[in-house]
């Protein structure tokens, strides 16, 4: 039988103090095989020229696969034209900057229609997103497209969701998918048994195929299945246990794939999350 590949695994980390000065110093500290960052601040519009030193150290350090995540506030669906124009440029300088870098991809929320309904929603994000799309070329990072909790009228939270999502981008070779567990879970998915986490990425590889699969956020939830709610817990502390997210490191669609944390910090409870999931992964 074929050895299943390796999942590295990692955590989002603080890169206050320089992205590689601080971000790699923590991924060593917690034991992080991968990491997150964010490139500006989280929740403005402000962006940030990077550090053309720090930049290169973190370009340096292939044995680490890196991604970005964008602010909170893009939103591609959204009427406004305004907050569209702000989303695009600032996935755009997260793009770029993934790219001095040498990040894999760029996490994007797949955002809400805020009103008028889904269809309209998806619209407004084709003519935004796919030109965009168009541009990237070989040397670019990956667009990973992460579904939400399903709150409000979002545009993407269940694996099913993301079908017509990427129907409306043509299944364009540059969406790839990013999946949060504790976002499943609150959209409906309840993935608080090992079967159930199988039976949500059998789903995943029907609807959508795991050749899309880039990046898996390992979050345990404080709220419950279907609730809607997006409150991230650390592993094993929450609804959806530890034990489920063995099936990740097994799961032919999901086996390989980097996998982070976004999970309450400081560094301590980071490092434990990291050591769990890697006993898991490990069997030990």
């Amino acid at each position: 039988m074929n050895e299943l590949p390796v999942s590295p695994i990692g955590a989002h980390v603080p890169v206050s103090g320089g992205l590689a000065s601080r971000g790699l110093a923590y991924a060593a500290e917690i034991g992080a095989e991968t990491l997150q960052v964010f490139v500006g601040n989280p929740r403005g519009w402000a962006t940030s020229p990077g550090d053309p030193e720090e930049d290169a150290r973190m370009r340096e350090r292939d044995d680490l696969p890196v991604f970005i995540h964008t602010p909170y506030l893009i939103n591609l669906g959204t009427p406004d034209e305004g907050a569209a124009d702000r989303s695009l440029g600032s996935l755009r300088h997260c793009l770029r900057r993934g790219a001095e870098i040498g990040a894999e991809g760029v996490v994007v929320h797949t955002g809400s229609a805020v009103r008028g309904g889904r269809d309209q929603g998806l619209e407004r994000m084709r003519a935004r997103l796919l030109p965009l799309l168009e541009e990237l070329d070989d040397e670019d990072p990956r667009v990973l497209l992460e579904p939400m909790a399903g709150k409000g009228q979002t545009l993407c939270a269940t694996v099913d969701d993301l079908g017509g999502y990427l129907d409306a981008l043509g299944w364009h070779e540059g969406a790839g998918v990013c999946l949060d567990t504790a976002h499943a879970f609150a959209a409906g998915h309840d993935i608080s048994t090992r079967e159930g986490m199988r039976e949500m990425l059998d789903r995943f590889d029907e609807i959508v195929g795991a050749a899309r699969l880039g990046l898996v956020h390992t979050n345990d939830s404080k709220a419950a299945c279907g609730s809607n709610r997006d409150l991230h817990q650390n592993i094993g502390a929450g609804e959806i246990g530890a034990a489920p997210f063995g099936e990740l490191f097994r799961h032919p669609a999901s086996a390989g794939v980097p996998v982070t944390c976004e999970t309450p910090g400081p560094s301590k409870p980071h490092a434990k999350d990291v050591r769990t999931l890697k006993e898991l992964r490990d069997g030990t």
